[in-house]
């Protein structure tokens, strides 16, 4: 009996986590999208239709709370719980009621913490049966985000938790502002690719060039995931630390732990535990990939909060060298705090 279950990445639909404060172009960039040949196999679901600002003629039929629009894609309102309606999506897809669609994006509020999403689709069984996480994109307004972060948390947890940023309105935003905003966001969330994005105009092939999944190998890409691994201190290093820092930046950390010698499950999950029931709310997110003690196959972590996915296993190691990583991305918790608490309980399994 496999003590980890098989990674089944290649049987799962993508899903899209679309984030970003209030104003900072997400429903412009949605439309665009929407209009935009290659979403043709993608199910949207937003919070109004109506909101999203399409144009009538780009509706072809509309059902309820689904339109069938003239790029090809499916846009469905959300009302309510999010699980029903993927549920309903999933179904009316297998009835031949609207057309196959190879992707799902999720778009929240401008005032949504992106986490309890990322939670559910980690967490419960219908989504994470049917769907991987392919992407949070998180939109940034550069005229305002400085005054963002510093009055809203929920402002810098979407930057924090994003995988792709796209900083919005820099047409707009003073020149001078652009080594401190990058510099900001560079402190808040290193490994999340950034790009800049004029009145919403982003091809999908761009947007989701940088997917963790990749089809040709059928198989997650454990640094596009992950990030290279001398980035993240070198970055959290310098940025969190400048005077120029936000005090709600400054709270927000990312680093990662590494391991040389293959490591024991039970300590590693049970330190795992201790850990996001102790750091709580301060654990925004951790993921990984282990190297195992008597597993030959990589094994994957992905954790948001208190909740962590079921472990499960890669097909194989990506390249001769087998080595662990665990990247951290915490808010009042230091990396000095972590490492102290493995150490513990490392020497504890040890004895």
């Amino acid at each position: 009996m496999e003590l980890f279950a098989k990674d089944r990445s290649a049987d799962k639909l993508p899903f899209v986590l679309l984030t970003g404060f209030l104003g900072s172009g997400k429903t412009t960039l949605l439309g665009k999208l929407l209009r935009h040949p290659g979403m043709k196999d993608s199910a949207v679901i937003v919070n109004e239709i109506g909101d999203v600002g399409l144009d009538h003629e780009l509706i072809e039929t509309v059902g309820g709370d689904v339109a069938l629009l003239a790029s090809g894609c499916v846009c469905c309102t959300l009302r309510g719980d999010l699980v029903e309606a993927l549920r309903r999506l999933l179904i009316r897809r297998q009835r031949g009621e609207i057309p196959e669609f190879g992707r799902v994006a999720v778009e929240t509020t401008g005032l949504a913490d992106p986490a309890p999403i990322l939670q559910l689709t980690l967490s419960d069984p219908l989504i994470a049966h049917y769907f991987r996480i392919e992407a949070t994109i998180a939109t940034v307004d550069a005229v305002h985000v400085m005054r963002q972060i510093h009055e809203h948390p929920e402002a810098a947890k979407q930057i924090a938790l994003a995988d792709r940023i796209l900083i919005t309105k820099t047409d707009l935003a003073e020149a001078a502002n652009g080594p401190d905003i990058e510099r900001l966001l560079a402190g808040l969330n290193p490994l999340a690719r950034r790009h800049v994005v004029t009145h919403g105009d982003i091809a999908p092939d761009v947007l989701f060039a940088d997917a963790v999944y990749d089809p040709k190998k059928k198989g997650l890409d454990p640094e596009r995931w992950l990030g290279p691994p001398d980035v993240v201190p070198q970055i959290h290093r310098h940025a969190p630390h400048d005077h120029g820092m936000l005090d709600e930046a400054r709270r927000i950390r990312t680093f990662s732990l590494e391991f040389d010698r293959p490591l024991d499950w039970p300590t590693m999950a049970n330190w795992l535990n201790a850990l996001r029931s102790g750091a709580g709310e301060g654990l925004l997110r951790v993921k990984g990939i282990l190297d195992l003690v008597g597993e030959p196959r990589p094994v994957v972590i992905h954790g948001i909060h208190h909740v962590l996915h079921p472990p499960t296993a890669l097909a194989a190691w990506p390249s001769a060298e087998r080595r662990s990583r665990l990247v951290f991305i915490t808010r009042d918790l230091p990396r000095e705090t972590v490492e102290e608490s493995w150490k513990s309980f490392a020497a504890a399994s040890a004895e």
